[in-house]
């Protein structure tokens, strides 16, 4: 995981974790990396200095930074809480909104032929079964076969976590 510095076009910086490089050029290309505070969908890499842990020295022992006859420090007054900032910007709730209503719509819909989705899919095509909707699941090597056979289907979109 790289976690990196960011900023918007208006100047709000905020942090965020990524995989990996790739995948924050990934969602920055596709317009996902969004200003949590305004919502801006410019938003930049800052320079930020690197987390490294020294492995040749053991750690300094605490020392007093200040003489022992200097009185503490008044305690700061408390900060105003934090407001809090919307997770997915209108736009990704949009999407998810639009993903969960297909699923829905298709599941509603159709038979739920489960592993047997690639036979079901076959004996239609090939006229031994009365064409009708259906999803299930098909592994890659599946997918691949019915592609090759210029058997039609589309990927039923998993439908997002809400605690993602």
């Amino acid at each position: 995981m790289i976690r990196y510095a960011l900023a918007c076009d208006k100047a709000h910086a905020f942090e965020s974790w990524f995989p990996s490089s790739a995948a924050y050029d990934a969602q920055r290309g596709q317009g996902l990396l969004t200003c949590p505070v305004c919502g801006s969908a410019e938003v930049e890499k800052q320079i930020m200095a690197p987390s490294v842990a020294r492995t040749d020295r053991a750690p300094a022992a605490l020392v007093p930074a200040v003489p022992v006859d200097v009185p503490p420090p008044a305690p700061a007054p408390e900060a105003a809480s934090p407001q809090p900032v919307a997770v997915l910007s209108e736009r990704e709730q949009a999407v998810r909104a639009m993903l969960n209503a297909f699923r829905e719509h298709v599941t509603r819909n159709a038979d739920d032929v489960g592993h047997r989705f690639a036979e079901e899919a076959r004996k239609m095509h090939y006229g031994e079964a009365e064409h009708r909707s259906i999803y299930g699941k098909a592994d890659l090597a599946e997918a691949k076969a019915l592609i090759d056979e210029g058997i039609a289907f589309h990927p039923l979109p998993i439908a997002p976590d809400e605690r993602n």
